[in-house]
């Protein structure tokens, strides 16, 4: 009886289990003394529980279980930790293999069903109940409620890693405004701890936090998807994100105006130290601040150049490019795609006691050793182009630049590479042929950037099918067709997908790869810029002249049996 009053009135009378004036007297009624409609039509005698309940099951094809008589084992019963079951209202009942199935009130609940899939790792299948018996049955297999967020903790069998959890500064010494005292509270202490140390756990590289009208959702992004992960008592609200601003050191009194801070965090996650870099940033919106955390573990930063991603002689076309004494390599693609994880790869490559290496960073990801790594602060006038004013005098041998986001800084760019610097940098565009309208447009000569530019690799990020159950699928061959494979390929083809597991979180992926074209400016290439050639243009002759587009890169990912088909169509065109 958990579905809301004017969906459940409307399923009633579309079944003639009431009519309309007896719907229309008991939504008086609930207007005036509340409660749920169900309650209602019960107490004033139209229906019985068991009426209801009948209905759902017949309108959703759902069977129903009498929660009284049937024995759960307590196996099943730990799946689901009581703090869950009482705020979903749901009790786990039977499980078989990958499939746990639950009682619940409201069978259509999709976030509850996806919400408890995405925490347990099982298929999840509903079964009704009433209300009440879901009650007694969590009052029984979990005894009486617990008040406080430390059965939270226990529930999660997390105790040990978060209790273990520490920030690296000695935060008591911050000095801070009134809503200190409420920050370091142990629920909200604990809550804070426990989200950082399932983001961990996950391999999360964000988690937002999230204030809205009713609720206050918890996500997390995991391989680039965002997933529920829990909806945190709106009682806590301030106090978590004063928490949040302590650990960063931002100003706890300033909720006006958006806040940037980063935070470093010890902690244990199955017994082994780690060491993550949270990056924090808080946005005012109209029911509260909203925090977003990326985490920025060292441990999962990709440096081997091998292991990327590129296609045929791709890598080698790239590292040809980082081993010439000056020019310019730009990598480009939207945010996300895994441009700082290839530049950091490409300067580690070349990184020798031989060189001075400085880069200009915003944010700086990750601390590189051997390597002079520069924060910009545009408050105080460190941009990218007086940054690389300044580097011309520190005798450089290597500059990285980590976004070029105007005219001055290209400009400075470029004429850094024609001077004796290898230059690498990035560029916000949709593929590598694009890069070059890009700077023309921002206003350099055409002549200085088919001089000055030696290569584009333009990247996306797909996810990686799960190894532990992966299935090859049927696909039409016109599909094939469709999504560019040549006519011989698309008649043998074998495409593979996720099946869902545990390892996985039955989601059928698992870690994510780079899809590269890489362009090198070759003296075609240059010929038709300095022409005034369009993009399409400069694209064709780069094919001819073999270069692997990013859509003939997934698709030799789905070849191989790396990625999915639906993975590649969404982060590719033909």
């Amino acid at each position: 009886m958990a579905l809301s009053g004017p969906l459940l009135g409307e399923l009633l009378v579309r079944m003639s289990l009431i009519t309309q004036r007896q719907l229309d007297e008991a939504l008086k009624v609930q207007r005036q003394l509340g409660g749920k409609l169900g309650e209602v039509l019960v107490t004033m005698g139209v229906l019985t529980e068991g009426n209801i309940l009948e209905a759902l099951s017949r309108k959703f094809n759902i069977p129903l279980i009498d929660l009284e008589s049937f024995q759960i084992e307590d196996s099943v019963v730990k799946i689901i930790p009581s703090h869950y079951a009482r705020r979903y209202h749901i009790m786990p009942v039977m499980k078989k293999g990958t499939t746990l199935t639950i009682a619940t009130a409201d069978p259509t609940s999709v976030n509850t069903i996806s919400d408890i899939k995405f925490f347990t790792g099982y298929h999840v299948e509903p079964m009704i109940a009433s209300e009440s018996a879901i009650t007694r049955a969590i009052e029984r297999y979990h005894g009486g409620s617990q008040t406080g967020l430390k059965k939270v903790i226990e529930d999660m069998g997390m105790i040990q890693e978060v209790s273990s959890l520490q920030v690296v500064e000695d935060e008591e010494k911050m000095d801070v405004a009134t809503l200190e005292a409420d920050a370091k509270q142990p629920p909200v202490v604990n809550i804070v701890n426990l989200l950082i140390a399932e983001a961990a756990r996950k391999n999360a590289s964000d988690i937002h936090i999230e204030p809205y009208e009713t609720e206050f959702r918890v996500r997390l992004r995991v391989d680039g998807i965002l997933y529920d992960i829990i909806k945190l008592p709106m009682k806590y609200k301030e106090a978590v994100v004063s928490r949040i601003k302590v650990l960063s050191r931002l100003d706890i009194a300033e909720k006006r105006l958006p806040q940037d801070g980063r935070v470093k965090i010890q902690m244990k996650l199955d017994n082994v130290p780690k060491t993550l870099d949270l990056r924090v940033s808080i946005l005012p919106t109209l029911f509260g601040e909203k925090v977003v955390m990326r985490l920025l573990d060292k441990d999962n930063l990709m440096l081997d150049m091998n292991r990327l991603g590129f296609e045929g002689d791709g890598l080698l076309r790239f590292e040809e490019a980082i081993f010439k004494p000056w020019g310019m390599v730009l990598l480009t693609g939207p945010t996300g795609s895994g441009k700082t994880s290839t530049l950091y790869s490409a300067i580690n490559r070349i990184n020798t006691p031989e060189v001075n290496i400085i880069t200009a960073e915003d944010p700086i990801e990750f601390n590189l050793s051997g390597i002079n790594q520069v924060q910009m602060h545009e408050m105080i006038g460190l941009t990218f182009a007086s940054a690389l004013r300044s580097f011309l005098r520190q005798d450089p041998n290597i500059i990285l630049v980590g976004e070029i986001r105007d005219m001055e800084t290209a400009e400075i760019a470029v004429k850094a590479s024609l001077t004796g610097h290898l230059v690498l940098s990035t560029l916000h565009t949709n593929d590598a042929p694009s890069a070059v309208t890009r700077l023309v447009n921002m206003g350099i000569e055409p002549l200085l950037v088919t001089s000055s530019v030696i290569l584009i690799a333009g990247q996306r990020l797909v996810r990686r099918i799960c190894q532990e159950c992966k299935e090859e699928v049927e696909v039409p061959r016109k599909a094939l067709l469709n999504m560019g494979f040549p006519p011989d390929e698309a008649d043998c083809v074998k495409a593979y997908t996720g099946r869902g597991c545990d390892k996985c979180g039955h989601t059928g992926y698992k870690g994510r790869i780079g899809l590269y074209e890489v362009m090198p400016m070759t003296d075609t290439l240059r010929q038709l810029i300095l022409e005034g050639c369009t993009v399409m243009d400069l694209k064709k002759s780069a094919i001819e002249e073999g270069m692997i587009t990013l859509r003939q890169s997934g698709l030799l990912k789905i070849k191989a049996g790396i990625t999915t088909i639906e993975e590649v169509i969404r982060e590719t065109i033909l």
